[in-house]
């Protein structure tokens, strides 16, 4: 199956759904981790989703995977945290249990995403 859009890409829906997840998670945070943890969380989903989108958009694909592992990192920096979170007892263990699950899934979907595109590039030399 052709991909004409970013937004048939599943690990970009997947990104895109824990975004919107973190969005709403941040409301437990206290008020005066507004513009620390609320906005460094924020920004690490939204740029995981965001850097799919761009890569996506990239016309060389080591352009492509450049923002892809762009995408991985900002990942890795909300898992951070978000266990920085529970360890500061801003998320109960259900919580947290919750958004590391669905953080893991994107995860090894957005690994997956890069390795097939890794392989389209092998394949097209």
């Amino acid at each position: 199956m052709e991909i004409n859009s970013f937004r048939q890409i599943l690990a970009w829906q997947k990104a895109h759904q824990l975004a919107l997840v973190i969005y709403k998670a941040v409301g437990y945070l206290p008020d005066y981790e507004k513009y620390n943890l609320t906005s460094q969380m924020i920004r690490a989903a939204v740029s995981t989703s965001a850097n799919i989108v761009e890569g996506f958009a990239r016309l060389g694909s080591s352009d492509s995977l450049r923002f892809y592992n762009i995408a991985e990192a900002s990942l890795e920096e909300l898992k951070y945290h978000t266990l920085l979170c529970f360890d500061l007892e801003y998320f109960s263990q259900k919580q947290y249990q919750y958004l590391s699950t669905l953080e893991d899934e994107v995860g090894k979907i957005l690994k997956g995403w890069i390795k097939s595109q890794i392989k389209n590039k092998k394949d097209l030399t």
